[in-house]
């Protein structure tokens, strides 16, 4: 007769977290994708060292070149627009879903396409990544690796017919894992996955998404090499107040470094939308100025690998530095803006290295060490990841001594970068095609708030000895509420009477000498006990279409409450207020 959803008269068995068995599951996919994700890394950086060769060398190798300075002059202007047209061709007749640096498109996919990613994507995605790299875009393979990692778990978890939940899981432990394989920065693509694209903090989440990261780590020295991504050779300065500050006067330097390279790169993007030339040549014409940069510089071409290890050695001069910040910058925001394929991770490491760079000479210690700072603070403000960020830099240099310095520096730029800028370089996309995302998680009151303690006590009910005329004649006269609870003699529940009950009634002509406790006998009720959370009576209101959920006490089933609508607003209510109102400490 009765019904709880799944809820147990044994406060007990209330859990502080909802892993089952299925997360066993989950982690054992988690050591595939993983596998996926790192020999998807290694194809990437092999295409891109195909397609480099193929567009600047003539030949067919996968050995790892850069463009570098030398080329002629005729190839600096051709290649690049060579590359974005195929680029533009492959989004208009393949999936537009190529376009853009793939971490917007993966928190989409997450978000509103049910961790969705299609065959196509993960095989176009790289290859077309590998195409502008290699034609001389200014990108790196971070973000395409991540769509094609995600595009892998979420494969598998469609075959696997899993839950969209379960899909998001292992489409993050598959961009977790490709993130590794490049990078070989387990712990921060474990925290970038936390901080921007899981939107929850569960161990049916967190477990396979460390698993995947510490698969693709092991595979690593066997696919790309066992050492850290650059050598730091500087020696970290000793932490007093002069580096504490600096670092902090960097990171929020920084911070507006990114704020204003977010805000170009949107305005880049409208300036192409109101061309009016179809989107499959904006690549091409964006990378008219790509090829200009590289005749002024050709060390803006390509991923600039070569150049973040310059920085971070001290070898380069201050108006190279300056001049590569500025021309970078330049053809990034404009290739980016135009709609091809490539990552924004190693222009922004670039960037806010140069920036670190430059602003060394006012800083106690080596320019390395304000490098690195540098460049954990443009990833923090750029893309709101600020934890990601300051692990991301010591991974990849291997200095961990440093990570206290990098810690404050991306503080630093994450706080400038909130207050100034009302959405991330990676959701403003997302919000430009009319969604919103809120970033910021906080424990949910519906997940501990209980209905005992927001409950109407001692409800008005009535008798189960009523019978069905004196209840159509309440209803019509002397009826507060739309539905209540009924009741045996000692408050035993018995069933629920509604309006909707009384007009059914009187439409079918129900005998009124019947009593409610006959009436309602065969009735399914919802109800809930006192320790059930808020959450759970919520999802029980709109399973049943109830708006008024009945509380009954543990074991003998009396009725010691009642919980309306209007009582859970109230409690999102006292949230708010909480969050706006200030008062002095209780005397």
């Amino acid at each position: 007769m009765f019904s709880s959803s799944t809820h147990t008269a044994d406060p007990e068995h209330l859990r502080d977290h909802s892993a089952d068995l299925r997360m066993l599951g989950l982690a054992a996919a988690a050591l595939v994708i993983g596998t996926g994700g790192a020999f998807g890394a290694w194809l990437l950086t092999r295409l891109i060292a195909m397609a480099t060769n193929l567009f600047w060398r003539g030949r067919l190798s996968f050995d790892a070149v850069e463009i570098g300075t030398h080329q002629a002059p005729w190839a600096l202007l051709c290649v690049p627009v060579a590359g974005a047209l195929m680029i533009g061709l492959m989004a208009r007749f393949g999936s537009d879903k190529i376009k853009g640096h793939g971490i917007p498109e993966a928190i989409e996919a997450i978000l509103y396409g049910e961790s969705r990613l299609s065959l196509k994507v993960a095989i176009l995605k790289p290859i077309s990544s590998a195409i502008s790299i290699g034609s001389g875009g200014p990108f790196g393979a971070e973000g395409p690796v991540i769509m094609t990692g995600g595009a892998i778990g979420s494969l598998l978890a469609q075959r696997a017919r899993l839950s969209a939940a379960e899909r998001k899981t292992l489409l993050v432990a598959g961009a977790v894992a490709g993130m590794t394989g490049i990078f070989g920065t387990p712990l921060a693509a474990i925290l970038l996955a936390v901080e921007v694209l899981l939107f929850e903090w569960k161990p049916r989440s967190f477990v396979p998404v460390v698993l995947a990261a510490v698969v693709a780590l092991v595979w690593r020295p066997y696919l790309l090499g066992p050492a850290p991504m650059f050598a730091a050779r500087f020696q970290v300065p000793a932490y007093g107040a002069a580096t504490a500050l600096g670092a902090i006067a960097l990171g929020g330097l920084v911070g507006l470094q990114a704020t204003l390279l977010s805000a170009l790169l949107y305005r880049v993007e409208d300036l192409f939308h109101r061309l009016p030339v179809h989107w499959m040549w904006w690549p091409a014409l964006g990378a008219v100025v790509v090829a200009c940069g590289g005749l002024a510089d050709g060390r803006v071409l390509g991923a600039g690998y070569s150049n973040i290890q310059a920085l971070l050695d001290g070898t380069s001069q201050a108006r190279a530095v300056a001049s590569l910040l500025v021309l970078k910058a330049a053809v990034w925001l404009v290739a980016l803006g135009s709609g091809t394929s490539g990552g924004v991770l190693a222009p922004l490491l670039i960037l806010g290295g140069a920036l670190g760079f430059l602003a060394a000479p006012l800083l106690p210690g080596p320019s390395g060490f304000w490098v690195m700072l540098g460049m954990a603070a443009i990833m923090s403000g750029a893309m709101r990841a600020p934890l990601a960020g300051a692990l991301f830099a010591v991974e990849l240099t291997g200095r961990f001594d440093a990570l206290p310095a990098t810690v404050a520096a991306s503080a630093a730029a994450f706080a400038v970068s909130v207050l100034l800028m009302r959405r991330s370089i990676l959701t403003e996309k997302i919000a430009r095609r009319g969604r919103h995302i809120v970033q910021e998680y906080a424990l949910d009151p519906f997940s501990f708030v209980q209905a005992g303690q927001i409950m109407s006590v001692a409800p008005d009910t009535l008798s189960g000895g009523m019978t069905v005329g004196d209840a159509l004649a309440f209803f019509s006269g002397d009826a507060r509420h739309r539905s209540y609870p009924v009741v045996a003699a000692d408050r035993k529940l018995l069933g629920l009477v509604s309006r909707s009950d009384a007009l059914r009634w009187q439409v079918e002509g129900e005998d009124p000498e019947l009593l409610l406790e006959e009436v309602l006998s065969d009735a399914s009720l919802p109800f809930a006990w006192p320790h059930t959370p808020i959450g759970d009576v919520a999802d029980l209101m709109v399973e049943s279409g109830t708006g008024r959920i009945p509380i009954v006490e543990p074991g003998t089933h009396r009725v010691v409450g009642i919980l309306s609508r209007h009582d859970l607003l109230k409690v999102r209510a006292d949230g708010n207020r909480a969050e706006r109102e200030r008062s002095r400490n209780a005397a």
